[in-house]
């Protein structure tokens, strides 16, 4: 690779990186052909970015990213690494993690995600297990609907509560009528001419 072509690299993975929330570097090696095709296939699916890149040139690009010092990964950029970059903070832990139930390859190097590093394999369950954004945005909204669920089942319970008061109402009042015994004639109209 000519001096150039590595400068467009570092510049091409710098476009890549500059934005990047969620960043992993993981290890292939020991995946044969057809096992790393169906790893970028199902990378792919998921929106997961996958490049098998050079540690060199990876460091390089990564040095050159403002406002995070990637630094603490440095030290995992040995052998075969794909550089694996999403929107969702677990999709590459989880694509990596199914992947592990057939074979040990891939292998996490580092992560980062949320602001915070991680580095070796042992995080990888720690890394599924954290929640996607959308996760999040999902539970708070069924935390948020709940006490209102709450508010407008009691409000509808009481609401049909009134209703049946209501209803029942007339009827008591009818039966009550029906109940009153009719005034009784007043003796004066015994005396009254005509009685005779």
């Amino acid at each position: 690779m000519t001096k150039e072509d590595k400068v467009l690299v570092i510049q091409e993975l710098k476009e890549v990186l500059q934005d990047a929330k969620v960043v992993y570097v993981a290890s292939l090696e020991g995946m044969n052909a057809a096992a790393t095709s169906d790893f970028r296939r199902q990378a792919f699916k998921q929106n997961i970015t996958v490049k098998v890149v050079k540690n060199t040139l990876l460091q390089k690009a990564l040095e050159q990213i403002e406002g995070v010092d990637y630094s603490e990964m440095f030290s995992t950029f040995k052998g075969n690494s794909a550089l694996m970059i999403s929107e969702t903070a677990n999709a590459p832990a989880k694509l990596i993690q199914g992947f592990r139930k057939k074979a040990e390859f891939p292998a996490l190097k580092s992560a980062y995600l949320q602001e915070t590093f991680y580095v070796g394999d042992e995080n990888l369950a720690a890394l599924v297990s954290i929640k996607s954004r959308e996760e999040m945005i999902g539970e708070i909204i069924t935390l948020l609907q709940s006490p209102l669920r709450n508010v407008l089942s009691a409000l509808q319970n009481k609401d049909e509560a009134a209703g049946k008061a209501e209803e029942a109402a007339p009827v008591a009042e009818e039966v009550q009528a029906e109940e009153t015994p009719a005034p009784e004639a007043s003796a004066d109209a015994t005396d009254a001419p005509g009685a005779e």
